[in-house]
């Protein structure tokens, strides 16, 4: 897989620290944690979509595309943050904007689970093909 430079390396830490910070806050109900969240997913999102595996391995392709929807679901995430804090874009009220009322922590649950699953299977199948070569 392409490696990160020493910049994008510094983006993607940065940005998953911003990520626990905001959804750290969120608990208090500050209303600025959707942005800090946001902003961390965006760039930590980002900076994976970057990482590029180009190889034969299948395995390794499949777990890039699991990290890939992992990456969206962060998104997703934030989106529902601003959603479950009311309506801070001035949208008309749309009736089942009512029900997302914290449903982010469960696509933040999913996404972290599959990130967890992804980062421990990739690290071993990476390891099984420089064994090879």
């Amino acid at each position: 897989m392409k490696q990160l430079n020493s910049f994008q390396n510094a983006v993607f830490l940065v940005g998953a620290l911003l990520m626990v910070v905001g959804a750290g806050v969120s608990l208090t109900g500050w209303v600025g944690s959707p942005y800090v969240y946001s902003l961390g997913a965006l760039a930590f999102a980002s900076m994976q979509m970057l990482q590029r595996y180009d190889g034969p391995n299948v395995t390794i392709r499949r777990l890039r595309r699991i990290m890939l929807l992992s990456d969206v679901l962060f998104l997703v995430s934030g989106v529902l943050m601003f959603a479950s804090q009311g309506n801070p874009l001035g949208i008309p009220h749309i009736s089942y904007l009512q029900y997302v009322h914290n449903k982010w922590v469960g696509t933040l649950l999913l996404a972290a689970l599959l990130q967890l699953y992804v980062t421990h299977r990739l690290d071993r199948e990476l390891q099984k093909e420089a064994k090879k070569r």
